[in-house]
């Protein structure tokens, strides 16, 4: 009779725990360095990150609450009250839904130029400079015409030769997607030409992985910190430049911004009258929703910059160790 022997559970040699222990080094790296990649909670960050999600918030829902903005009452210019919190116009519109409807379009303006005018960057910075060849120099020809074109009085004719009635939000948009552009596409075509020439890219092209996996996991992750900044800054601009077509009479004429707030209000002639409630609002909007996109582009900053990110980098290091040394401590 064969006699059964329960074989021993398998011993943990020294390369097994080597193995472990390169494992877990390899993945406190990899979260070290997805962190990186993400800009440090400051009290600046904060402050943006509330201003902004209120704004967005208040864009959001501020229309679902409020009253009809184009309501015309028989009661005149009246300031703010427990009924009308920011007043009314000229004609008794009730100048607060205004200002949720305007917030509303705009943050869509701002939305849909950042998406455009960060696509269009995109295409003639990364994916022309990875080609090479003729199409890089046709990319980069065809940036440098739009960079040294003035931007603010191309936005004025092409609004201009548009017809009022063919002038809606979206023909807004993509004029000013269209003019803002040229700019990111240059920075992103240095940084590609960098990174186009790092052992891993070329390993990957030697192997064969086609063209677009080589940018879309090799080279996009690598500059998501360069296009999130340039996506805030397109939002800011797009902004500011929708507000000044509109102040100018050039703006969307069939929806409602904060630029046709102070189209309006200037045309009411709400400042000679004192009426500080119709044009103070849609400016402060403008002004606090610029201000809390320029704190998070400055956080941004810190992982673009090479200087900040090494004083980034120094100050990490310094709490690590901080940290271990209170650890020993408390051991002992």
């Amino acid at each position: 009779m064969t006699n059964l022997v329960r074989p021993s559970d398998p011993e943990i040699t020294d390369s097994t725990r080597q193995m472990a222990i390169a494992a877990s080094a390899s993945k406190r790296r990899s979260r070290s360095a997805l962190r990186m990649m993400l800009p440090t909670m400051t009290p600046w960050l904060a402050t943006g990150l509330v201003l902004i999600v209120g704004i967005v918030l208040f864009g959001i829902l501020g229309p679902l609450v409020v009253v009809d903005p184009t309501t015309i009452r028989n009661i005149g210019l009246r300031g703010p009250s427990a009924e009308h919190v920011l007043g009314t116009t000229q004609t008794g519109q009730d100048v607060f839904a205004q200002l949720a409807y305007a917030t509303r379009g705009s943050l869509q303006i701002g939305l849909i130029v950042g998406v455009l005018a960060t696509v269009l960057s995109a295409i003639f910075g990364i994916l022309g400079t990875y080609i090479g060849g003729f199409a890089d120099e046709t990319f980069s020809l065809f940036s440098n015409v739009f960079l040294v074109i003035p931007g603010l009085p191309l936005v004025i004719v092409i609004s201009g030769f548009v017809p009022p009635a063919s002038r809606g939000l979206w023909t807004i948009a993509v004029v000013l997607a269209i003019t803002s552009w040229a700019g990111a596409a240059r920075v992103l075509r240095a940084q590609t030409l960098s990174i186009r020439s790092r052992d891993y890219v070329a390993a990957s092209r030697v192997a064969g992985e086609r063209a677009w996996r080589v940018i879309a996991v090799e080279i996009l992750p690598n500059l998501l910190p360069v296009l999130a900044s340039q996506f805030v800054f397109a939002v800011i601009a797009a902004i500011l430049g929708e507000a000044g077509l509109s102040f100018l009479g050039l703006g969307a004429s069939n929806s409602s911004t904060l630029g046709t707030m102070l189209f309006y209000a200037q045309n009411g002639f709400a400042l000679p009258l004192g009426a500080w409630w119709w044009f103070v609002p849609p400016g402060l909007v403008i002004a606090l929703f610029g201000m809390g996109l320029s704190l998070v582009n400055f956080s941004i900053d810190e992982i673009i910059n090479p200087k900040l990110k090494n004083v980034r980098l120094h100050k990490k290091r310094a709490r690590t160790a901080a940290r271990e040394n209170r650890n020993e401590k408390v051991s002992q």
